[in-house]
C-alpha cells in the first residue's frame, strides 16, 4: 500500500525518460547542420539537426510515427514520431523552385509510416542540374520539446539503418 501511495504523490518516479531515435531517411555522408550552405539551415532558423549529402534518389522514414506535412512541390516532408517530436526532411537547397518537377511522393499526411517505410522518390541526376544543391537537411522542428540532442555525423549512413540522431524528451 505504501508504494501505491508513493506513486500515487509522486507519479515522476515512475515516468520513463522519453527518447526519439532518428535514423537517416536516406544513405550518405552525415555531415553537421552547420556545414549546409544555406544560412536557413546552418544558423537554425528553422531547428537543429543534420544533413546527409545523398547517394541515391529516395527517402524513407527515420521513426515509427506518422506523416503531417507533404510540401506541394513535393521536396520536404514533415513528421511526427511516436515521442511527439516533429522533424523536416528538407530534399535539396532552392529545390522549392522546381514546382515537384523529379520528385514522387508515396505518402500523404495522415499516414502512419513505420521506420524504414519509402516517402519520397527523387531524380538525384536532375536535382544536381537543375538545384542549387542535393544536401538534404534533417531538422528538429519542436526544439523546444528536446531536453538533450545527441547526432552523429562524419558517417557514412545506410537508409533506415544508421541512427544519426538522438533526442531526449
Amino acid at each position: 500500500m505504501k508504494t501505491r501511495q508513493v506513486s500515487v504523490l509522486f507519479p515522476f518516479f515512475h515516468r520513463k525518460r522519453k527518447e526519439e531515435h532518428i535514423f537517416a531517411p536516406m544513405g550518405g555522408e552525415v555531415t553537421p547542420i552547420e556545414d549546409v550552405p544555406d544560412p536557413i539551415f546552418s544558423k537554425k532558423m528553422i531547428g537543429d539537426g543534420v544533413a546527409i549529402r545523398p547517394l541515391e534518389g529516395r527517402a524513407v522514414s527515420p521513426f515509427d510515427g506518422e506523416v503531417i506535412q507533404v510540401f506541394p512541390t513535393k521536396h520536404a516532408i514533415g513528421l511526427r514520431g511516436e515521442s511527439g517530436l516533429e522533424i523536416l526532411i528538407h530534399i535539396g537547397l532552392e529545390t522549392a523552385s522546381l514546382e515537384g518537377k523529379g520528385f514522387e511522393t508515396i505518402v500523404q499526411a495522415g499516414d502512419t509510416v513505420k521506420k524504414g517505410d519509402p516517402l519520397i522518390r527523387f531524380n538525384l541526376e536532375f536535382i544536381k542540374a537543375n538545384a542549387a544543391d542535393t544536401i538534404t537537411a534533417i531538422i528538429i522542428t519542436n526544439g523546444e520539446l528536446v531536453k538533450s540532442l545527441e547526432k552523429s555525423t562524419g558517417v557514412e549512413a545506410v537508409a533506415g539503418q544508421t541512427e544519426i540522431m538522438r533526442a531526449c524528451l
